[in-house]
């Protein structure tokens, strides 16, 4: 296990780019089904209490806002994903970088959605895995599906990154 210092720019790059792929994909979704996502400014606003001691929140739209909610909500998106890559990164170690397959990648994309669902959500005010949103069921699906895109996301740039030469 581990990670080499020269995988850590693959990294990035990966970790960009799965989280641009969750962001197509919520897009579809709205576009196509009329399915919200997370409002990054949300992400942001809960974020930007949490430095005056508020973690939780009974409905995080209730909140007063903060500035630079939503610059801090999307920054934080693609942090988490890069943060999220390099933590699989040094589970699977950097020889995956060099021939990626695609079972690990989705099975830990599958995983992280332990973090939106038990830690995020309650959060927010929405209760543990969506039970205080109005489509429980649904929201839980997303949630399962957004992480997967992830996971497969991330096979799909390590492995466009693995045929650029001089990458690792």
């Amino acid at each position: 296990m581990g990670l080499a210092l020269n995988h850590i720019p693959a990294a990035l790059i990966i970790g960009i780019g799965a989280s641009v792929s969750m962001d197509l994909w919520n897009f579809f979704l709205r576009l196509t089904f009329n399915l919200p996502s997370l409002d990054y400014c949300l992400l942001g606003r809960w974020l930007r209490h949490m430095p005056g001691g508020i973690f939780t929140h009974r409905k995080i739209s209730d909140a007063p806002q903060k500035p630079f909610e939503c610059a801090v909500g999307w920054i934080a998106h693609y942090a988490i994903g890069i943060v999220l890559t390099l933590a699989f990164l040094v589970l699977v170690s950097g020889n995956w970088l060099e021939s990626p397959t695609l079972l690990p990648a989705l099975l830990y994309g599958i995983s992280t959605v332990v973090f939106p669902l038990f830690i995020m959500q309650p959060s927010l005010g929405l209760g543990f895995a969506s039970a205080r949103t109005s489509n429980p069921t649904q929201a839980r699906l997303k949630s399962l599906m957004t992480h997967t895109v992830f996971g497969v996301s991330l096979y799909m740039c390590a492995l466009c990154l693995s045929r650029v030469p001089l990458i690792y």
